[in-house]
């Protein structure tokens, strides 16, 4: 029965209009598709990758001028800068850095007869801050033991400085946390010693972190204890990059720990291209869906009289719609695996040059998933026009 009425319907489908919304609605979904995958592929290029920091916060200072120093000027931040970098709208949360007030000695054990002893430091940041198992970052006085988070630059200073020039052995990430490793905490006419384990290196904290708890603790006990105005900040914002952010360090003086201002600048330019290129594919789909939509309904209405006669003759509106219907789906259908086989060859193409820099790129499945809800959107819009279309002839009828 579908085929006769297909028959009857086909004479007025212009396959040319047909081909020209197929190509339109593959360009637009390929340009789509690829442009999430692409921002997917080449985003760690511009991540730092670390757990247990996170990714979107940038750690800032005062600027420290020749004539400001000679003169006195203070380096802290005040409640007063403090809420103003709250009430920015590109931030989110500011953690205060706390300084150790103490002597402290840092023992490292390498091998049975040979150690290293050396003067230490540390700081603190708002557990918030940190994403490590709360198991390994946690201080318990009463049975001590110091997890620490080190600069990845110290063990780089140690091996390919230090250990070279006095005969030691190197040391991996991996090998250090079997080295014996204990400190000594002198102040308040206390001197005592503890065990400590590095729990995780950074590329992106120039400074050896413990957990806040431990510092306070530890100010208390050894340290003064008293709450002194940080001389640095670590804040997290929304938009890393965003163009506002730097013109408020500037503005405020305020220097920015690292690279961080100029890989988050590249990141959100990057954020911007992309969004445009999704916006243009976006623009074309929904012309080539307009386009469609407009040969349907030509379609529809070259023949109306064949519709009318067929609902005349008992066959109900979804029986007559079918074949237009089908010819629907099977178009969006193949336009979308068409469209994966786009993606598939570029990212054939981009992706050598990513593993260049390391990067192996990520999974396709959410751009597959972005390309299938555009074109269920788009299949939903042309069932439902030739739906209504086909069911108003029979409602006038």
């Amino acid at each position: 029965m579908n085929s006769i009425i297909w028959k009857l319907l086909r004479q007025h489908v212009s396959p040319t209009q047909l081909v020209g919304f197929a190509i339109a609605n593959l360009v637009g979904l390929t340009i789509v598709i690829l442009a999430v995958q692409f921002y997917r592929d080449v985003k760690p290029v511009f991540d730092d990758e670390e757990s247990f920091i996170s990714k979107d916060y940038l750690v800032i200072t005062r600027n420290v001028t020749s004539a400001g120093a000679m003169m006195g000027g203070t380096t802290e931040f005040t409640d007063a800068d403090i809420a103003d970098l709250e009430s920015q709208p590109w931030c989110r949360r500011v953690g205060r850095f706390a300084n150790s007030e103490f002597a402290t000695y840092a023992t490292v054990g390498l091998g049975s007869s040979r150690a290293m002893r050396t003067e230490f430091f540390f700081e603190s940041i708002p557990t918030a801050f940190i994403d490590v198992d709360p198991a390994q970052w946690d201080f318990d006085p009463a049975h001590p033991s110091v997890p620490v988070i080190v600069a990845r630059d110290y063990l780089s200073l140690y091996n390919f400085g230090f250990a070279s020039t006095q005969g030691l052995p190197r040391v991996s990430e991996n090998q250090i946390g079997a080295i014996p490793l204990s400190f000594t905490f002198m102040g308040n006419g206390l001197h005592e010693a503890m065990p400590g384990r590095i729990v995780g290196f950074s590329n992106r904290l120039n400074t050896v972190i413990v957990p806040d708890t431990f510092l306070t603790w530890a100010n208390q006990r050894y340290g003064h204890g008293g709450t002194a105005n940080p001389v640095r900040l670590i804040v997290e914002v929304n938009r890393p990059g965003d163009v506002k952010i730097e013109n408020y360090m500037k503005e405020h003086r305020y220097d920015v720990a690292g690279d961080k201002m100029t890989s988050s600048k590249a990141n959100y330019f990057l954020t911007i291209i992309i969004g445009i290129v999704i916006t243009v594919g976006i623009i074309i789909s929904a012309l080539s869906f307009l386009v469609l939509m407009l040969s349907i309904y030509l379609l529809l209405q070259k023949n109306t009289r064949r519709l009318r006669d067929l609902l005349l003759l008992g066959y109900s509106p979804s029986q007559v719609s079918s074949p237009y219907k089908r010819m629907v789906l099977l178009i969006n259908a193949a336009v979308f695996v068409l469209a994966l086989v786009g993606l598939w060859l570029a990212r054939r193409w981009y992706l050598p040059m990513l593993a260049a820099m390391g990067v192996k790129g990520s999974s396709i499945t959410i751009a597959a998933l972005v390309g299938l809800a555009i074109m269920g959107c788009i299949t939903l819009g042309n069932l439902w026009a030739i739906d209504r279309k086909v069911r108003s002839l029979w409602i006038q009828d």
